[in-house]
């Protein structure tokens, strides 16, 4: 058997076919590590008080809505470096129960001083079984929910008993109250229920503007035409200038929330890790080649009385002997030395 014939019988791959097979192994980690790491920047929730939600509490019908009339997509804010929350656009932040209070509070410092319109929240629900992003309302939350988010923004509370209006003016437009209304008292409101009464209130020592309740722009109540057309007057009130308005997607768990595996493929720590990455390949690639004929490996226990001696020595060291030897070996060479010479027996010196 020739030697070409051996060595294709010990190698079954050739080397071409293990490089490529390696190289596709860390390409489908690398782009496994990727999406894992942006996928969830990109997931659209599909219930609750979200401009995405098709669902009575939700808004993406505003956000259509907005679509059709400035004939472009509202923007929405995901907290990405293009898109600050510090833009001069009007943000509309729509507040579900389980926002996240302190990118909430995050969100209030950044936007200090800019034209920003709270939607606070007003409906517990639950998904509906069998429909993906619809849900089914269970009852108005407690008072002390939604008070504990309009006091973050404001020191106000909600305002106790029904008012007495069976509709209310929006711009100049007459639309029924919605079941439940929610207000806050205020001497010099935006949109009334009555007198003292405030729908839309905005504060004093900050452009702030706080939507009592949501059911005057969210899908359920876009349901109604004149409602619809109200909201539109209402966002125009607030943003004269058309197109200028985005939501906040940031406190509904969208968009770009940093971690490691995001810090060691952004920069500035890009940069170290494509080095890693390059001393790593580096590393491999040395290791491939080899210097020299293979070495041939040798036997546990060597032949020949070197090997003897070496044993018996390891053997006493491990035993603890080696402290007595050397008498003992001065006295056998002494007796040996007494017989070779014939000397007397037990003769000193």
């Amino acid at each position: 058997m020739s030697v070409a014939t051996t060595e294709a019988a010990q190698e079954p791959f050739s080397r071409k076919t293990l490089f490529w097979g390696i190289f596709a192994s860390l390409l489908a980690a690398a782009g496994f590590f990727l999406l894992s790491t942006y996928a969830p920047d990109f997931r659209q929730p599909e219930g609750g008080a979200t401009p995405f939600s098709k669902g009575g509490t939700g808004y993406a019908g505003l956000v259509e809505w907005l679509k059709l009339t400035t004939r472009q997509a509202p923007p929405m804010e995901r907290g990405e470096k293009e898109s600050p929350l510090a833009s001069t656009f009007l943000l509309v932040v729509t507040i579900a129960p389980g926002s996240d209070p302190a990118a909430f509070d995050h969100l209030i410092k950044l936007r200090s001083g800019k034209d920003t319109l709270f939607v606070l929240p007003k409906w517990q629900t639950m998904p509906l079984l069998g429909r993906d992003g619809w849900e089914t309302k269970i009852e108005r939350l407690p008072n002390s929910v939604v008070n504990d988010w309009l006091g973050r923004i404001a020191k106000a509370k909600l305002g106790e008993g029904k008012p007495k209006v069976d509709t209310i003016d929006v711009q100049g437009r007459k639309i029924a109250v919605p079941d439940e209304l929610q207000w806050v008292a205020d001497d010099h409101p935006l949109i009334a229920a009555g007198d003292g009464k405030a729908i839309l209130t905005e504060l004093d020592n900050e452009p702030f503007y706080i939507l009592t309740d949501p059911d005057f722009i969210n899908n359920a109540g876009l349901k109604d035409e004149q409602t619809a057309a109200a909201a539109l007057d209402m966002i125009a009130m607030l943003e004269p200038a058309k197109g200028a308005v985005m939501f906040d997607l940031t406190l509904h768990g969208i968009g770009q929330k940093y971690d490691l595996a995001k810090l060691l493929v952004e920069p500035p720590f890009l940069a170290l890790t494509l080095s890693v990455l390059v001393a790593a390949a580096l590393a491999f690639l040395h290791g491939l080649g080899r210097f020299g004929p293979p070495r041939a490996e040798s036997r546990a226990i060597a032949f020949g009385k070197r090997a003897l001696v070496d044993t018996t020595a390891t053997l006493l060291r491990r035993a603890g002997r080696l402290q007595g030897l050397g008498d003992r070996y001065a006295a056998l060479v002494r007796q040996r030395a007494g017989a070779l010479l014939g000397a007397p027996h037990g003769l000193q010196g």
